[in-house]
This record gives C-alpha cells, sequence and structure tokens, in this order.
C-alpha cells in the first residue's frame, strides 16, 4: 500500500514538476521574443513618428471613454489628465454609471457641466440615458449620466454617443500620460486593418500627481502595491508584447485599449453576462475576423501609459484577484468552441490554449504540488533532493523570469530613474515568490471555486486617490 501510494505521489509530482518547467520555459521564451521586439519598436517609433501622426491630416479622431462608478475621489484628476492629452481631434466622454456617492455632482462643479440635447444613434443596447451634459469651459467634454448596469453597459452607453472612428477605453480612476494617444494610435495609422491596440498599465502608487499629470515616479510604500508593479511589468513587458508579436493577444486591458468603434458595434459591443469584458471582447473580435476570413490584427503597444491605483489592502486585492479569475474561466467557457480549432489560427491552437491550461488550471496545479509535496515529505513518501529540485523549478525559475521583467524595464524605458528604486524592484521580483506568490495562487483557486459555484459580481474596489504634489 505503501509503495503504491509513494509511487502514485512521485507520479503527480514529476507531472507538476513538468507543468511548472513548460509553463515558466514559455515566459523565459517570451522574454527572449519580448527583447528582440522591444528593441525592433524602440528603433522603428521614434519622437519623430509621434509628430508626423500629429501633423497629418489623415489621423482618425479618437474618443476617449471612461465609465465610471462611485469615483468622486480621483474622477476629477482622471479627466483632467484627459483633456490635456496631446492629440489633434478627440473628445472625451466619461459616463457616470448610476453612482451612489458625488461622481456627477463633482464633475459639474469642476467642468461647469449643462444639460445637452442626446442626439446620437445608440446601435447597442444599454440601460437607459438620464441625461447628457456637456462642458461650459471644455468643448470636448461629454459627460452620459445613466442608470446602473455595470462596467460593459457604460462602456456601451459611450461608444454610442462616440462621435469618431475609434474608441479609447479607460477606467474612470485611470491618468493617462500626455503622448498616450499619438502612440495608441500608430498601429492604426501603419496598417487600417488593426482592430484593437492596448497600452502598458502602471502603478501609480508612491507617484506624485500634479494636475492630472504623474510628475514623479516612484516605488508605492505598500509592500502590497510593490508587489503588484513587479506583477505589471512581467504581464505587459513580457507576456503581451511576446503574445502581440505573435498576434495571438488575447487581452486589451479594460483600463486602456483603443478599438475600431466599427468593428466593436459590428459584435455587438461589450457582453453584460461576463466580468472578464475586456478579454471576452478582444476574443471575440479574433473570432469575428477568422470568420469573415479578413485580414486583422490586434496589437499590443509598450510606449502608451496609462497608470493606474493598485489596491493597498489584502481584501481588496483578494476580491479583485478573485474577479480575475472567474473571468478568465468565463471567456473561456463562452469561446471554448475555438479551442483548439485550426480555423481560429493561433488563437485557437496555441492562446486559448495557452490560457485554460497555463491560467485558468495554473493555481490548482500549482497549489497541490505544494500541498502534496509537503505531505509527502511529513510522512516520508518523497525526498528532499526530489522536493529541492521542483522548489528550484517553481520558485527560482520564477524568479529569474521576474528579474528578467525588471532588466527588460531598465534597458527599454527606465521609467523608474533612481537606482534606490530599481533595487527595490529587485528585491520585490525576489520576494514575490516566497509568499506573496502562493497568497495569489489561493486567491485565484477560490475564485476557480466560486466560479464553479457561479458566483456573481465584480466585489467592492475603494480608491485612496492620487498623491498631489
Amino acid at each position: 500500500m505503501r509503495a503504491h501510494l509513494t509511487a502514485a505521489v512521485m507520479a503527480w509530482d514529476l507531472a507538476v514538476l513538468a507543468y511548472f518547467l513548460t509553463i515558466n520555459s514559455i515566459y523565459l521564451l517570451f522574454c527572449v521574443v519580448a527583447f528582440i521586439h522591444l528593441r525592433e519598436h524602440r528603433r522603428r517609433w521614434t519622437p519623430l513618428s509621434l509628430e508626423a501622426v500629429m501633423r497629418s491630416p489623415a489621423t482618425p479622431g479618437i474618443s476617449v471613454i471612461a465609465p465610471g462608478y462611485n469615483e468622486e475621489a480621483t474622477i476629477c484628476e482622471s479627466v483632467r489628465s484627459l483633456l490635456h492629452l496631446n492629440y489633434p481631434q478627440f473628445e472625451v466622454v466619461v459616463v457616470n454609471d448610476g453612482s451612489k456617492d458625488r461622481t456627477l455632482a463633482v464633475l459639474q462643479q469642476e467642468f461647469e457641466l449643462v444639460p445637452a440635447p442626446m442626439n446620437h444613434r445608440q446601435p447597442i443596447h444599454t440601460q437607459p440615458v438620464h441625461g447628457v451634459y456637456r462642458s461650459r469651459v471644455h468643448a470636448e467634454l461629454l459627460v452620459l449620466d445613466k442608470a446602473n448596469g455595470g462596467k460593459a453597459d457604460a462602456m456601451n452607453a459611450g461608444i454610442n454617443a462616440a462621435r469618431y472612428p475609434l474608441v479609447c477605453l479607460i477606467d474612470a480612476d485611470s491618468l493617462l500620460e500626455e503622448h498616450a494617444l499619438t502612440s495608441a494610435v500608430l498601429p492604426f495609422v501603419e496598417d487600417p486593418d488593426t482592430l484593437a491596440a492596448g497600452g502598458i498599465i502602471r502603478i501609480v502608487n508612491g507617484c506624485t500627481v500634479d494636475a492630472g499629470r504623474v510628475t514623479r515616479v516612484g516605488m508605492p510604500r505598500n509592500w502590497l502595491a510593490a508587489f503588484q508593479v513587479i506583477e505589471y511589468l512581467r504581464a505587459f513587458l513580457v507576456g503581451r508584447v511576446a503574445q502581440s508579436a505573435m498576434n495571438a493577444l488575447l487581452i486589451v486591458s479594460g483600463a486602456f485599449g483603443v478599438f475600431q468603434r466599427e468593428a466593436v458595434v459590428g459584435v455587438g459591443g461589450f457582453r453584460h453576462d461576463t466580468i472578464g469584458e475586456d478579454m471576452e471582447i478582444v476574443a471575440r473580435l479574433h473570432r469575428w475576423a477568422a470568420d469573415q476570413k479578413r485580414r486583422y490584427r490586434i496589437v499590443f503597444q509598450p510606449d502608451p501609459v496609462c497608470w493606474t491605483e493598485a489596491p493597498e489592502s489584502l481584501s481588496i486585492l483578494r476580491t479583485q484577484r478573485n474577479r480575475w479569475q472567474r473571468g478568465t474561466l468565463q471567456v473561456l467557457s463562452y469561446h471554448r468552441q475555438a479551442l483548439g480549432r485550426r480555423r481560429y489560427g493561433i488563437i485557437g491552437l496555441f492562446a486559448l490554449p495557452y490560457y485554460f491550461f497555463f491560467e485558468a488550471l495554473g493555481p490548482i496545479v500549482e497549489l497541490s504540488g505544494y500541498v502534496v509535496t509537503a505531505i509527502a515529505l511529513a510522512f516520508g513518501l518523497l525526498g528532499w533532493t526530489f522536493a529541492e529540485l521542483l522548489f528550484a523549478v517553481a520558485v527560482l525559475y520564477g524568479t529569474l523570469i521576474s528579474l528578467s521583467a525588471v532588466v527588460l524595464e531598465e534597458l527599454t524605458f527606465r521609467r523608474y530613474p533612481r537606482a534606490r528604486d530599481l533595487l527595490v524592484l529587485a528585491g520585490f521580483a525576489v520576494l514575490e515568490n516566497f509568499g506573496y506568490r502562493q497568497l495569489t495562487t489561493w486567491w485565484r483557486v477560490r475564485g476557480t471555486m466560486d466560479f464553479l459555484r457561479n458566483k456573481q459580481g465584480w466585489g467592492t474596489m475603494t480608491r485612496k486617490g492620487f498623491a498631489k504634489a
């Protein structure tokens, strides 16, 4: 009996070892691809490219849509940053999605809003829009006040009201850098078949904000936020850069993405019945274009920066990661018919399987590996040598990937100019693998359990507001 149990434990741990070796090797390959792609990107898109886009009469107009719910702490700074964007032709559409706080009131007071007629078509069905407002001091600012319908519904209302061919979807608690739109529109100028482009999301905690602009970049003092800086660098500068280079990008972050308005309307807008609406719309655009047999691309642009506030409490971060996991599982469930199918190209053969095996199942495999190994060691069913090998592949290999993301940041963008900040980044890149990663793995397992129980809802997200100069 003991021999059979030992064999079973060894077989499972070997499977977990192979799993960790595979996923970390894929990410190491992503690091190499990202490094090559980022170097090429820096050589190709220079400040002169941005100037050419700014001067060209062919540069398409953009409607920047910011849906918000209970955002009174950050909404004014966010709108100011949007109004100061350096772009030849754009408008800002703020959608107040039935907020229960003073979001609409502070907007009315700060930007001198007055009622305006609602004279746009509504190709996408949404909850009723109660009021439309224009700013007396900023002609390009439009505010919609509507019944609460969730983020997807608010974005659809903004898309209905948009008057330009491109729509930029951002979170109302985020800040765009001055040239973000110009950088984000480059793929559309270069190739009209571009359906969507996403920009990089960076953590604003620890930075200083003045008049809607990040004036000093720094590391967060809160340890949870500091760990998230590493996660975001790894996800964007490694994962999404590499996936974009393969035309296998499956997520354009809901915090900052630019879409062809016609394409979004063509697929029916954002779905209401998912909490992973940013991933779902991209998966649907891939399938829509493949079904039509049209040439297309969906890309990630590492230059345009959107700053967002990261959770600084365990309870809020837990809620966020639970929601992300449920959203990923929902999207994979909705698009399971495309999984492994050649007609959907690299999305069906690589992107969806990758997310299924390494994002959806990853937390369960990882947690089971920790638990089974610990129990096996305690009862003498497994030798320490194998346990150390598993630890090296799972944790030390993961540390190498995190440090690689920090190196990519330093070699390409250097947004953290102080040596002290780089040392802190490197330190947290190591430390996150010893406790924080395991904690987020458990939260994602709970998210999987909640998905299987059909739990709905976003949960509560509270904002502290930006650190003022």
